[in-house]
């Protein structure tokens, strides 16, 4: 989804979105029902926990002790992510989030994220202006639980004003 600013070599070699210590795991990527049927019927040794009228990949079995770190179980360590077209939205759309500030949505970026982050904030905020940004609100407008609260940090890149929660 955003190959156009992010080449899938660059994502390949990096993976941080995949991995999360134990203070950004709440970054785990929201799934909605239909979307956990596609995947449990592709790769049936997923497992999931509930989320709202939603679901995340069950991390717990994904803690390496040593690392002290989460590792998304669909990451293959050789091959990269093995959904493919099954990504979760939020995974298509990372390192852009998508959350909840007052009664405000917002669109920020991730800033871990090294290709993007050495971008201009034009060419970030230019992305969302070809379609992208419409299609985070919409997507969020049917699964709301995807919103993450806003988190301090996070540089606001586009507002859609009063969504009620």
């Amino acid at each position: 989804m955003l190959k156009k600013i992010l080449s899938p070599e660059s994502c390949a070699k990096c993976r941080v979105c995949c991995i999360f210590d134990k203070y950004d795991v709440w970054e785990t990527p929201v799934i909605s029902k239909e979307l956990r049927e596609k995947i449990s019927e592709v790769s049936p040794g997923l497992k999931f926990a509930s989320k709202g009228n939603a679901f995340i990949f069950n991390m717990e079995e994904c803690w390496d002790e040593k690392e002290e770190l989460f590792t998304c179980p669909a990451l293959d360590p050789q091959k990269g992510c093995t959904l493919g077209d099954l990504k979760p939205f939020d995974c298509k759309i990372w390192p852009y989030r998508i959350m909840r500030l007052g009664n405000d949505l917002v669109i920020s970026i991730a800033s871990i994220c090294p290709e993007m982050y050495s971008k201009p904030l034009s060419e970030l905020t230019g992305m969302l202006e070809g379609g992208l940004a419409e299609e985070i609100f919409r997507e969020a407008a049917l699964h709301p639980e995807m919103i993450k609260p806003y988190e301090q940090g996070y540089p606001i890149l586009k507002v859609k004003e009063g969504e009620n929660k």
